[in-house]
């Protein structure tokens, strides 16, 4: 099985479009925090984005993406998906803001995702969960997800997803329970809960439970990137290429003094920059106020939440995406 972004938008019903618009971010929580770390291996320390870094892939149905660090202090990503064909927009930022407690590293993620379907004219808000990074203390960390997302379709479609993880006594790993529901389509709430891992099923109106999704027979698609010669300065796996290299031929004298020198020239810009008051700007996205980029999608989830997502939304301005005229070149 493959879930594809493009798909999303193909029913004619908004209500399995909306259903199809969780698959995938469920899907995309699954790609982001469990399913890219190899089997019978531990997360690992990731590299520090530099300012103005950027990512730029496509995949074979003609999805592209593009990212780039928008900040450093405090650490925020851009983001910006389309695939033309099948009518799919989709704009967010991502930042963190991280504190220990006991021996778990709490992070909550301060930002938004919208996604446009442009042949439905349709536009979903999804907010994202907080994430906990457990078994530090043992050398063996991992992700969970932890507290309340919530998804706004403008066709009146609306869900509230819990994550919960296994207690001391009960429970599982990687749980999630979502509640989908609109004012006069949907008489009861439907339910959507199972493992954002793995496997998940559909209750609607009392029924008996039916399959929803199964992460564990999907394919991971590979992204293409442009091979390290054709990359611009910025791009990541240029920038990190020397510090990657040095780590998997187990050289850490050489992975630390290529690091530093990176790390080295990011403060002389810095300074330089400081010197001639000059404002840094990223290449890809400029910011906005929250009332552009959200329309009434925000409100309705603030009316529906009782504002318990307004911490962690960073509603006040967001990052779009400028132009996406390179963005097929680019990563060709």
């Amino acid at each position: 099985m493959e879930l594809k972004l493009s798909t999303i938008g193909k029913s004619d019903s908004p209500e399995e479009r909306f259903y199809a618009a969780v698959k995938w971010f469920i899907s995309s929580l699954n790609g982001s925090f469990s399913s890219r770390v190899p089997k019978g291996e531990w997360e690992k320390k990731p590299f520090n984005p530099i300012l103005g870094e950027q990512f730029i892939c496509s995949w074979e149905d003609g999805t592209h993406i593009v990212c780039e660090q928008v900040s450093h202090h405090p650490p925020v990503s851009g983001f910006f998906i389309e695939n033309k064909d099948a009518g799919i927009i989709i704009n967010g930022h991502d930042g963190q803001k991280t504190r220990f407690s006991g021996t778990q590293m709490l992070v909550d993620q301060v930002g938004y995702c919208t996604l446009k379907l442009t042949q439905r004219d349709e536009t979903y808000l999804f907010t994202l969960p907080s994430l906990s990074v457990n078994g530090i203390w043992y050398a063996a960390p991992y992700v969970e997800l932890y507290g309340t997302s919530y998804i706004q379709s403008s066709s009146g479609f609306y869900a509230s997803i819990e994550y919960t993880t296994k207690g001391w006594i009960s429970g599982e790993l990687h749980h999630f329970k979502a509640k989908v529901t609109h004012e006069e389509l949907l008489p009861k709430p439907t339910v959507i809960e199972g493992q954002w891992t793995g496997k998940s099923t559909l209750t609607k109106n009392d029924a008996s439970a039916e399959p929803f999704l199964d992460l564990s027979t999907m394919e991971k698609p590979t992204p293409k990137v442009a091979d390290i010669e054709s990359q611009g300065e910025l791009e990541s796996r240029r920038i990190w290429h020397k510090v990657a290299e040095a780590l998997k031929a187990g050289d850490y004298m050489t992975a630390s003094t290529e690091k530093s020198a990176i790390e080295n020239e990011q403060r002389a810009l810095r300074k330089e920059r400081a010197e001639k008051n000059e404002t840094w700007n990223p290449k890809y996205f400029i910011n906005k106020t929250g009332e552009a980029i959200f329309g009434d999608l925000r409100e309705k989830i603030l009316e529906k939440s009782d504002s318990k997502f307004v911490d962690t939304m960073g509603a006040e301005t967001g990052w779009l995406y400028k132009d996406f005229t390179t963005l097929a070149s680019s990563s060709k």
